[in-house]
């Protein structure tokens, strides 16, 4: 039996904010993280296609559970928003997580699938 998803999406919330990625451009952060994800042995896939239109930056497999993560340097908080809503609202995602240098909180749920903030800026502290 798969490990809930809230407890998948806090573990992987836990190893995102210890990173340290350069913020500077984000298309240079996602390459960090991407090779951040490999070297600690998680199972994802970069730019997962869950529709013609929501293409997340990462979908991770935990278990047989499916977290989106967003990375976002800076983000409009309403659009950033919207576009996890749409994500949360596909069968194939059990949980989304917004890596982000923008002060922004979300809800615990998203449509119904638990909903996670990590800071970009943690691994540096």
């Amino acid at each position: 039996m798969p490990p809930p998803a809230n407890v998948c999406a806090s573990l992987l919330c836990s190893f995102l904010a210890s990173q340290r990625l350069d913020t500077v451009i984000e298309k240079r952060a996602q390459a960090d993280l991407e090779a951040a994800l490999s070297a600690g042995g998680w199972n994802f896939s970069r730019e997962h296609r869950l529709s013609g239109r929501d293409i997340p930056d990462f979908l991770v497999e935990i278990e047989g559970v499916s977290v989106v993560i967003e990375l976002k340097i800076r983000a409009q908080r309403k659009r950033i928003f919207r576009q996890l809503e749409r994500y949360a609202s596909h069968d194939s995602v059990d949980a989304v997580v917004l890596l982000t240098g923008t002060a922004m909180q979300l809800p615990l749920e998203i449509n119904g699938k638990p909903a996670r903030v990590a800071s970009i800026g943690a691994g540096w502290l």
